[in-house]
């Protein structure tokens, strides 16, 4: 079995000259970087729990990262099976449940691709690739909850 790794540096950049005096002396803004990485990712936390609404959340981040990582799975799969895809767009949407104490976890996630290839023929197939997508996803893999899809698919 192969082992990768990977190093992410995440900075907070919301000291407001009080530190963490108190729970509302800071904002929640961070960076993300990887790197070698073009751009910074400028983030908060979720506007709930006093974060920018204009900024990427972790809960965002998750969210696309089990999209990205499904969609980059299942073109793989295209390709294999000689479907070609000329447009792939997901609307992915998720449940987070929190708790009494503060803390939560994700419940459910749902995936819904719109794809386009160019054979109708193969539509059937593209649709029962998302399953196959699931299984290979390695974020997927990592969540202890079933992630759904909900595919649709077109040719043009």
């Amino acid at each position: 079995m192969k082992s990768h790794q990977y190093k992410i540096t995440v900075e907070w950049t919301g000291n407001t000259g009080e530190g963490t005096s108190n729970y509302r002396s800071y904002t929640r803004d961070h960076s993300i970087l990887a790197k070698g990485k073009y751009k910074a990712i400028s983030a908060s936390s979720d506007p709930a729990f006093l974060g920018d609404a204009t900024k990427y959340n972790p809960e965002d981040l998750f969210l696309s990262s089990l999209s990205a990582c499904h969609m980059l799975w299942y073109l793989h799969l295209c390709t294999v099976n000689n479907i070609v895809v000329t447009s792939y767009t997901d609307d992915a949407t998720g449940t987070m449940k929190e708790e009494k104490n503060g803390s939560g976890q994700f419940t459910s996630v749902t995936l819904y691709p719109k794809v386009t290839i160019t054979n109708a023929s193969q539509i059937a197939l593209a649709n029962s690739l998302h399953k196959k997508a699931n299984k290979m996803c390695f974020i997927a893999n990592s969540c202890n909850f079933t992630i759904h899809h909900q595919p649709e698919t077109i040719a043009t």
